[in-house]
């Protein structure tokens, strides 16, 4: 079966069982290209793709899957999901009303080039790292896509498909320059292959890196902290859920209570658009079928809203603002697409440090109390001129008390993308902690 024969095999049944049920089907192919010394080292290319259930019997929900679209696997599916629900002791699930949400590409031709034209792009970006002296080796060079289609169905009325997808060149390299040694990183995005550019996004990483060598040791201190977009969209990332409406439910936020108070400084704006033209992602409906649209949620510092699926925002008590999430294995939750920080009028360098990258985000972060330590590189800048590359230091302090004290906000988005696409300006943060020599 296809996945619409599928969405609609279960739902009949579901009708036939008279439970409430919601069909969630996604279709996710990848493919990654690695150059090596000039020549392609690997390519592959993966898919995976199944059909998730929520259903709801009595008030109990319960969850199944299948990657096997015949009937009876999707029996035995939808028979497993009942099961699920009979073991919850927890009543009160329900499944939101929905509509007709139409079929809509996201995606259109953007990945559509041919195989050769993505080989080449990989090998000239692997080629232009080499072309600098400082390179010693060159750790990882390569293009990637992926392409997603999800369709949705409900007993309740929901029914839509979409397709998305995006392409990236990622590289990583050692640069050396008499006894001193970075390895760097980067990541170029885009919505479309031919956007991609090899040859700037190799510039790009060589500049980044080469400007850290012969850096010093950074003296501890309290500085201002000028985070590059990169640092602070890796921030974002690490602390993100303080915002998710099921993470103040379960009492894992901060944020709880506070809606309508000054969270942050004036300076910061923060909101999540899955329609955002210029986004890394887009998508027309979340996981339930709520239509995807702009959500603000610090508007000049002031707290408007938690990210929401049906059921938090009822528990809440405020609207829903369409993030419910899921993967087919998986059960539902709330997450962004992408988050932007709403660029300010920008920054003025004077004395601090301009962060360039953190480090070890998952281990140096606690997401529930916005507490960090995390290691550090970056530059020394001082009466507005870049002195000289720092290193060995860590910054701390908490994410939350760090919005308090952002002095300004840069005029250009840049974007970075881990699973969530965050596009954030330069953020200037006043008299922020670093530990150092």
């Amino acid at each position: 079966m296809t996945f619409e024969e599928a969405k609609t095999y279960l739902l009949e049944r579901a009708q036939a069982l008279r439970v409430q049920l919601e069909v969630f089907g996604s279709h996710q192919r990848e493919l990654s290209l690695k150059a090596h010394e000039g020549r392609l080292e690997e390519v592959k290319q993966a898919q995976r793709g199944g059909i998730g259930l929520r259903l709801v019997e009595n008030g109990r929900v319960g969850y199944a899957y299948t990657e096997d679209l015949t009937p009876p696997s999707l029996d035995w599916a939808l028979e497993e999901a009942r099961q699920n629900a009979a073991l919850q002791s927890e009543t009160g699930g329900f499944l939101p009303k929905g509509h007709a949400l139409g079929h809509q590409d996201t995606l259109g031709e953007g990945l559509s080039a041919p195989l050769e034209a993505k080989q080449r792009a990989a090998l000239e970006f692997e080629a232009n790292l080499r072309k600098d002296p400082r390179v010693g080796q060159v750790m990882f060079a390569g293009y990637t896509e992926r392409e997603v289609a999800v369709h949705l169905g409900s007993t309740e009325g929901a029914s839509g498909t979409y397709r998305a997808g995006l392409a990236g060149l990622m590289g990583s390299m050692v640069m050396r320059e008499g006894t001193s040694l970075k390895q760097g990183w980067g990541a170029d995005w885009a919505g479309e292959f031919h956007v991609l550019d090899p040859g700037r996004t190799a510039h790009t990483l060589l500049e980044r890196t080469g400007r850290l060598l012969g850096a010093r040791p950074l003296k501890t201190g309290r500085y201002t902290a000028y985070l590059e977009p990169r640092a602070f969209a890796h921030l974002l990332l690490a602390f993100w859920s303080l915002w998710s409406g099921k993470a103040v439910l379960e009492g894992k936020s901060r944020l709880a209570g506070k809606l309508g108070t000054r969270i942050a400084s004036p300076a910061v704006t923060l909101v999540d658009d899955p329609t955002f033209p210029q986004g890394l992602v887009r998508r027309p409906f979340d996981a339930e079928g709520t239509p995807a649209r702009r959500t603000v949620l610090v508007e000049a510092g002031v707290l408007r809203n938690y990210l929401t699926n049906s059921e938090a925002a009822l528990r809440l008590g405020v609207a829903n603002t369409g993030h419910a999430a899921r993967d087919y294995r998986g059960t539902l939750g709330v997450a962004p697409t992408n988050l932007v920080v709403e660029p300010g009028a920008g920054v003025t360098f004077e004395t601090g440090v301009i962060v360039s990258e953190v480090m070890g985000v998952h281990a140096g972060a606690n997401p529930i109390s916005g507490e960090f330590s995390l290691q550090a590189l970056g530059l020394w800048v001082e009466d507005g001129e870049i002195r000289h590359p720092v290193e060995n230091f860590a910054i701390s302090g908490n994410f939350l008390e760090l919005l308090e004290r952002v002095v300004a906000v840069g005029a250009e988005l840049e974007w970075t993308f881990m699973g969530v696409a965050v596009g954030t300006p330069v953020v200037a943060v006043a008299d922020l902690s670093f530990a150092g020599a």
